[in-house]
């Protein structure tokens, strides 16, 4: 299995770098993960930002010269993990504006006839590891999941990637002791992956 783990934090120090650390321990420590590549968005300063006009074309994005690196990882991949914050109520932008630009038609999906394009990311899977101030069900009972949704329905659905697994930590600033169980669990999750 070939994983493509796309990092989207911009502090070293941070939780969610500590969740990335666990991530790739439980991949060293586990023999069906063939190769990991790790995508840092903000050590890479990813350039978020979508530029359409008379040269750039928004039909031509999934062609883009400078964006053919990364959907050559995507493409690479068995495997998409996300690991980033929620921050009012959503990823970080960064991870955002590489979701716009990445996901393109003609790369990610293709219009058909019916009423839903054609996913061209078959066969993959995905893992999204979030992290929160506020209480784990908040989102659920405040924002009627929208970043699920997002992701799992207007995203990952539309590509044509079925499996998709949550891990969804809440009160994460707090130092009870649940932050260590909670990165011992996503450790534990990848160690023993086996598709």
């Amino acid at each position: 299995m070939n994983m493509l783990v796309i990092f989207t934090h911009p502090n070293h120090q941070s939780l969610s770098y500590a969740f990335l650390q666990q991530v790739l321990q439980g991949c060293r420590e586990n023999e069906a993960i063939q190769e990991v590549k790790v995508l840092d968005l903000y050590e890479e300063a990813f350039n978020p930002v979508l530029v359409f006009n008379e040269k750039k074309r928004r039909r031509d994005m999934h062609t883009a010269p400078d964006l053919a690196v990364y959907r050559e990882q995507l493409l690479w991949a068995d495997k998409i993990v996300m690991i980033y914050p929620i921050w009012w109520g959503r990823p970080p932008a960064m991870l955002l504006g590489y979701i716009d630009q990445m996901f393109a038609s003609g790369f990610a999906y293709r219009d058909g006839r019916g009423l839903l394009p054609e996913g061209l990311l078959k066969g993959k899977s995905a893992v999204c590891i979030s992290t929160m101030k506020g209480p784990a069900l908040y989102p659920l009972f405040w924002l009627n999941n929208a970043h699920k949704v997002l992701l799992r329905r207007a995203l990952f659905s539309f590509v044509g990637i079925k499996r998709v697994k949550f891990f969804e930590f809440g009160r994460m600033e707090q130092t009870d002791g649940k932050q260590t169980r909670k990165l011992e669990k996503v450790y534990r999750y990848f160690k023993s992956l086996t598709a």
